[in-house]
Protein backbone atom coordinates (compact mmCIF):
# COMPACT_ATOMS: atom_id res chain seq x y z
CA UNK A 1 0.00 0.00 0.00
CA UNK A 2 1.53 3.24 -1.10
CA UNK A 3 0.20 5.87 1.87
CA UNK A 4 0.65 9.14 -0.20
CA UNK A 5 -2.90 11.12 -0.25
CA UNK A 6 -5.55 8.64 1.12
CA UNK A 7 -8.96 9.12 0.94
CA UNK A 8 -10.26 6.40 3.62
CA UNK A 9 -14.06 6.32 4.34
CA UNK A 10 -14.95 3.96 7.36
CA UNK A 11 -18.34 2.51 9.15
CA UNK A 12 -18.87 0.18 5.58
CA UNK A 13 -23.06 -0.81 6.38
CA UNK A 14 -23.22 -2.87 3.41
CA UNK A 15 -22.73 -3.52 -0.40
CA UNK A 16 -24.82 -0.69 -1.56
CA UNK A 17 -22.63 1.48 0.25
CA UNK A 18 -19.35 0.32 -0.96
CA UNK A 19 -20.86 0.79 -4.66
CA UNK A 20 -21.40 4.13 -3.35
CA UNK A 21 -18.02 4.89 -1.75
CA UNK A 22 -15.80 3.25 -4.76
CA UNK A 23 -18.42 4.95 -7.86
CA UNK A 24 -17.62 8.49 -5.67
CA UNK A 25 -13.66 8.01 -5.79
CA UNK A 26 -13.03 6.14 -2.37
CA UNK A 27 -10.17 3.66 -2.67
CA UNK A 28 -9.88 2.72 1.06
CA UNK A 29 -13.24 1.39 3.02
CA UNK A 30 -12.99 0.90 6.32
CA UNK A 31 -14.52 -2.00 8.54
CA UNK A 32 -14.72 -1.67 11.80
CA UNK A 33 -14.90 -5.20 13.69
CA UNK A 34 -14.56 -6.63 16.89
CA UNK A 35 -14.87 -3.10 18.78
CA UNK A 36 -15.68 -2.51 22.67
CA UNK A 37 -17.70 0.03 22.19
CA UNK A 38 -19.51 0.86 19.34
CA UNK A 39 -21.53 -1.64 17.57
CA UNK A 40 -20.83 -3.28 14.33
CA UNK A 41 -22.26 -2.10 11.33
CA UNK A 42 -22.12 -5.28 9.26
CA UNK A 43 -21.38 -8.92 10.26
CA UNK A 44 -17.71 -10.24 9.97
CA UNK A 45 -19.10 -12.81 7.52
CA UNK A 46 -21.21 -9.57 5.31
CA UNK A 47 -17.56 -7.82 5.60
CA UNK A 48 -15.99 -10.49 3.71
CA UNK A 49 -18.24 -10.66 1.35
CA UNK A 50 -18.12 -6.65 0.39
CA UNK A 51 -13.97 -6.96 0.70
CA UNK A 52 -13.38 -9.62 -1.69
CA UNK A 53 -15.62 -8.28 -4.23
CA UNK A 54 -13.69 -5.02 -4.10
CA UNK A 55 -11.70 -4.45 -7.33
CA UNK A 56 -8.29 -2.77 -7.36
CA UNK A 57 -7.51 -0.19 -6.77
CA UNK A 58 -9.63 -0.09 -4.02
CA UNK A 59 -9.00 -1.66 -0.90
CA UNK A 60 -10.76 -2.90 2.31
CA UNK A 61 -9.32 -1.82 5.67
CA UNK A 62 -9.93 -3.95 8.98
CA UNK A 63 -10.27 -1.35 11.57
CA UNK A 64 -9.92 -3.32 15.00
CA UNK A 65 -8.76 -3.25 18.97
CA UNK A 66 -7.38 -6.81 18.66
CA UNK A 67 -3.96 -6.66 20.50
CA UNK A 68 -2.45 -10.15 19.73
CA UNK A 69 -0.56 -10.66 16.41
CA UNK A 70 -1.80 -14.30 15.88
CA UNK A 71 -5.40 -12.97 16.54
CA UNK A 72 -4.71 -9.82 13.93
CA UNK A 73 -3.30 -11.74 11.54
CA UNK A 74 -5.67 -14.54 11.79
CA UNK A 75 -8.95 -12.36 11.12
CA UNK A 76 -6.95 -10.76 8.38
CA UNK A 77 -6.87 -13.72 6.29
CA UNK A 78 -10.65 -14.85 7.37
CA UNK A 79 -12.09 -11.15 6.03
CA UNK A 80 -9.35 -11.01 2.80
CA UNK A 81 -7.47 -7.76 3.81
CA UNK A 82 -3.93 -6.89 3.43
CA UNK A 83 -4.33 -3.19 5.34
CA UNK A 84 -5.21 -3.29 9.33
CA UNK A 85 -5.69 -0.64 11.05
CA UNK A 86 -4.93 -1.06 15.14
CA UNK A 87 -6.78 0.85 17.32
CA UNK A 88 -5.99 -1.34 20.71
CA UNK A 89 -2.74 -1.09 23.15
CA UNK A 90 -1.03 -3.54 20.97
CA UNK A 91 2.56 -4.31 22.44
CA UNK A 92 5.99 -3.52 20.33
CA UNK A 93 7.06 -7.18 20.91
CA UNK A 94 3.04 -7.98 19.24
CA UNK A 95 3.78 -5.63 16.22
CA UNK A 96 7.39 -6.63 15.62
CA UNK A 97 5.60 -10.46 15.30
CA UNK A 98 3.36 -9.37 12.90
CA UNK A 99 5.54 -7.46 10.98
CA UNK A 100 8.39 -10.43 10.87
CA UNK A 101 5.84 -13.16 10.42
CA UNK A 102 2.78 -11.45 8.07
CA UNK A 103 5.04 -9.11 5.95
CA UNK A 104 1.92 -8.54 3.50
CA UNK A 105 0.04 -7.08 5.87
CA UNK A 106 -0.20 -3.08 5.91
CA UNK A 107 0.16 -2.03 9.49
CA UNK A 108 -1.78 1.64 10.63
CA UNK A 109 -1.49 1.94 14.17
CA UNK A 110 -3.44 5.02 16.22
CA UNK A 111 -2.47 7.61 17.94
CA UNK A 112 -5.68 8.59 19.86
CA UNK A 113 -5.37 12.36 20.51
CA UNK A 114 -7.03 13.37 24.51
CA UNK A 115 -6.58 9.07 25.80
CA UNK A 116 -2.91 9.39 26.46
CA UNK A 117 -0.50 12.83 26.89
CA UNK A 118 1.14 13.90 23.78
CA UNK A 119 4.66 13.06 24.85
CA UNK A 120 3.77 9.72 25.81
CA UNK A 121 1.89 8.94 22.28
CA UNK A 122 5.87 10.52 20.96
CA UNK A 123 7.83 7.93 22.86
CA UNK A 124 4.67 5.00 21.29
CA UNK A 125 5.67 6.46 18.13
CA UNK A 126 9.68 6.44 18.60
CA UNK A 127 9.19 3.04 19.97
CA UNK A 128 6.70 1.47 17.28
CA UNK A 129 7.51 2.81 13.94
CA UNK A 130 10.18 0.05 12.92
CA UNK A 131 7.33 -2.57 12.98
CA UNK A 132 4.29 -0.24 11.12
CA UNK A 133 3.74 1.65 8.11
CA UNK A 134 1.44 4.63 8.91
CA UNK A 135 -0.06 6.11 11.83
CA UNK A 136 -3.71 7.33 12.19
CA UNK A 137 -4.91 9.83 14.36
CA UNK A 138 -8.01 10.58 15.68
CA UNK A 139 -9.99 11.61 18.86
CA UNK A 140 -10.85 10.18 22.01
CA UNK A 141 -14.04 11.06 23.58
CA UNK A 142 -14.73 10.94 27.12
CA UNK A 143 -17.80 10.80 28.02
CA UNK A 144 -18.21 7.19 25.73
CA UNK A 145 -14.87 5.59 26.27
CA UNK A 146 -14.80 5.50 22.22
CA UNK A 147 -11.18 5.83 20.72
CA UNK A 148 -12.39 6.82 16.98
CA UNK A 149 -15.76 7.26 15.36
CA UNK A 150 -16.81 9.60 17.92
CA UNK A 151 -16.71 12.63 15.40
CA UNK A 152 -15.22 14.99 16.92
CA UNK A 153 -11.88 16.60 16.25
CA UNK A 154 -8.88 17.05 17.90
CA UNK A 155 -6.45 19.99 17.67
CA UNK A 156 -5.01 19.72 14.85
CA UNK A 157 -1.60 20.98 15.96
CA UNK A 158 -1.17 18.32 17.79
CA UNK A 159 -1.73 15.81 14.31
CA UNK A 160 0.26 18.23 12.79
CA UNK A 161 3.34 17.64 15.30
CA UNK A 162 3.42 13.94 14.60
CA UNK A 163 3.60 14.10 10.91
CA UNK A 164 6.60 16.57 11.47
CA UNK A 165 7.99 13.83 13.86
CA UNK A 166 7.31 10.72 12.54
CA UNK A 167 9.39 8.99 10.25
CA UNK A 168 6.29 6.72 8.72
CA UNK A 169 3.39 8.60 7.19
CA UNK A 170 0.33 9.82 8.96
CA UNK A 171 -3.09 10.20 8.48
CA UNK A 172 -5.87 12.04 10.23
CA UNK A 173 -9.10 11.06 11.54
CA UNK A 174 -11.52 12.82 13.97
CA UNK A 175 -14.76 14.48 13.49
CA UNK A 176 -13.29 14.89 9.64
CA UNK A 177 -16.24 16.26 6.89
CA UNK A 178 -16.92 18.03 3.78
CA UNK A 179 -16.59 21.65 5.37
CA UNK A 180 -13.43 21.11 7.00
CA UNK A 181 -11.44 18.62 5.36
CA UNK A 182 -9.32 21.34 3.35
CA UNK A 183 -8.41 23.20 6.27
CA UNK A 184 -7.13 20.07 8.11
CA UNK A 185 -5.05 18.82 5.27
CA UNK A 186 -3.75 22.54 4.58
CA UNK A 187 -2.75 23.01 8.48
CA UNK A 188 -1.44 19.27 9.16
CA UNK A 189 -0.50 17.88 5.73
CA UNK A 190 -1.24 14.43 6.41
CA UNK A 191 -0.53 11.63 4.12
CA UNK A 192 -4.39 10.71 4.10
CA UNK A 193 -8.03 11.44 5.69
CA UNK A 194 -10.09 9.18 6.98
CA UNK A 195 -14.06 10.56 7.60
CA UNK A 196 -16.88 8.16 8.89
CA UNK A 197 -19.86 9.98 10.79
CA UNK A 198 -19.51 13.01 9.42
CA UNK A 199 -20.23 12.06 5.75
CA UNK A 200 -23.38 10.21 7.30
CA UNK A 201 -26.97 11.44 6.50
CA UNK A 202 -30.13 11.49 9.32
CA UNK A 203 -30.65 7.44 8.41
CA UNK A 204 -26.78 6.75 9.54
CA UNK A 205 -25.56 6.44 6.07
CA UNK A 206 -23.74 8.04 3.88
CA UNK A 207 -24.47 10.65 1.74
CA UNK A 208 -23.42 10.37 -2.06
CA UNK A 209 -23.11 13.87 -2.04
CA UNK A 210 -21.58 14.43 1.39
CA UNK A 211 -19.08 11.81 0.05
CA UNK A 212 -18.40 13.28 -3.53
CA UNK A 213 -17.86 16.90 -1.79
CA UNK A 214 -14.88 15.42 0.51
CA UNK A 215 -13.12 13.31 -2.00
CA UNK A 216 -12.98 16.42 -4.49
CA UNK A 217 -12.34 18.81 -1.57
CA UNK A 218 -9.23 16.79 -0.13
CA UNK A 219 -8.24 15.89 -3.36
CA UNK A 220 -7.98 19.74 -3.92
CA UNK A 221 -6.33 20.20 -0.28
CA UNK A 222 -3.88 17.53 -1.47
CA UNK A 223 -2.97 18.94 -4.71
CA UNK A 224 -2.55 22.56 -3.26
CA UNK A 225 -0.02 21.23 -0.52
CA UNK A 226 2.17 19.14 -2.91
CA UNK A 227 2.16 22.27 -5.37
CA UNK A 228 3.38 24.39 -2.17
CA UNK A 229 6.14 21.94 -1.69
CA UNK A 230 7.11 21.74 -4.91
Amino acid sequence: MHIEDVIQVAGVIDQAEADLLVKSGVHYLGFPLRLPVHQEDLSEREAAAVIRALQPPTRGVLITYLSRASDIAEFCAALGVSVVQLHGDVATSELRSLKEHHPQLTLIKSLVIGLHPVEQLLELVERTAPYVDAYITDTFDPTTGAAGATGKTHDWRVSKRFVQYASRPVILAGGLHPGNVRDAILEVQPAGVDAHTGLEDRTGRKSEEKVREFVSEAREAFRLIHGAVG
